[in-house]
């Protein structure tokens, strides 16, 4: 029998595969508002336009990068040999609710953070401590925690400096910016498909690989290509709640703040991506807008806003794991293991 078939006929690993597609298309509706709203705030692409053309730069974000940040997630975090497939299903049951409670109530989030506390939750309890790569997961939380400082940094640095080089041009810059966000928005769809695809790609290979369809840690070619339709499907669909948080409660966004926003978050996220680091996207992005604001005029930023967004940052890794490590004992409970 086949790998394939073998696979086709086992149940509990295609309701892993189903749940990890679930998350993936979640991740790509939830974090297409970071994506798009810049672009659809400054009017450099009708909304439709703007999601298809994000959705297709995500589809083919993996195959032109790499999969560095699949390896990371899969291979450094847990021992394969040590944990169950109900483990990771719990994991995933974790961070799908948070997901879909913050895109509810319209507060961004990160999926990355959300995915990494519903691993923690589940192998704590599923599987033991003693099975965290603790190095592995030192990785993974530095990037997720420097990386909106630097996005921060990188989007209040770099509009001073196209405002410098701008000096004297007349407001038909403008419409030039507008042309340029198409680009910029490619980038940072590659940056966001490449580095968040690529993390429900770990951790599926993971299963994979804990279930014996693999010998070896690796990602099939067929794991990429369902993974990369998912998280671009998720995008097209749009996460409007959230589109319009980022796009126009924090300022208004014009073709300047949308092309630095895009600019520094594309660089930033492609970066991480090249070394293997997992990035939350959402926390880039919804920094760099407070960079780019911030370097205009300090009180332009509504930081009430982002106080409440930062709030649920910080909520999200504990929540995340409590509910992972409930689901694991409620599915313990229903199946008897």
């Amino acid at each position: 029998m086949t790998p394939l078939v073998s696979l086709l006929r086992d149940p509990l690993t295609l309701i892993f595969i189903g749940l990890s597609l679930a998350f993936t298309f979640m991740n790509g509706f939830h974090d297409s508002s970071n994506i798009v709203a810049p672009m659809i705030s400054s009017r450099a692409l009708p909304p439709q336009i703007a999601l298809a053309w994000t959705a297709l730069a995500e589809f083919s974000g993996p195959f032109i990068f790499g999969v560095a940040v699949a390896t990371t997630i899969g291979a450094d975090i847990v021992s394969a040999d040590k944990i169950t497939m109900w483990v990771l299903i719990a994991a995933l049951l974790g961070a799908i609710f948070w997901d879909l409670f913050t895109w509810w109530i319209g507060i961004p989030s990160s999926s990355s953070h959300a995915l990494v506390g519903g691993t923690i939750g589940a192998v704590s309890i599923g599987a033991g401590l003693e099975t965290i790569h603790y190095g592995g997961l030192e990785k993974i939380l530095l990037a997720l925690f420097i990386s909106p400082l630097i996005g921060f940094g990188v989007g209040y640095l770099l509009v001073m400096l196209i405002y410098f080089l701008a000096r004297g041009a007349s407001p038909r810059i403008n419409k030039q910016l507008k042309h340029w966000q198409i680009l910029t928005a490619l980038l940072l769809g590659w940056s966001h498909g490449t580095n968040d695809g690529q993390k429900t790609m770990g951790l599926m290979a993971l299963g994979l690989l804990n279930a014996h369809y693999l010998t070896t840690f690796s990602v099939p070619l067929w794991v990429v290509i369902i993974n990369a339709l998912a998280i671009a499907s998720g995008t097209f669909s749009g996460g409007w709640r959230l589109i319009r948080t980022l796009g126009g409660k924090f300022y208004k966004i014009r073709p300047i703040h949308g092309f630095a926003v895009e600019m520094t978050s594309a660089l930033v996220i492609l970066s991480a991506s090249l070394f293997g680091g997992p990035v939350s996207t959402t926390q880039v992005v919804g920094t760099a807008i407070m960079g780019v604001g911030a370097s205009e005029r300090f009180s332009k930023v509504r930081w009430h806003v982002a106080r409440d967004i930062a709030l649920t940052w910080i909520l999200t890794i504990p929540v995340t794991a409590l509910v992972a490590a409930l689901a694991y004992l409620a599915l313990g409970w229903v199946f008897s293991f």
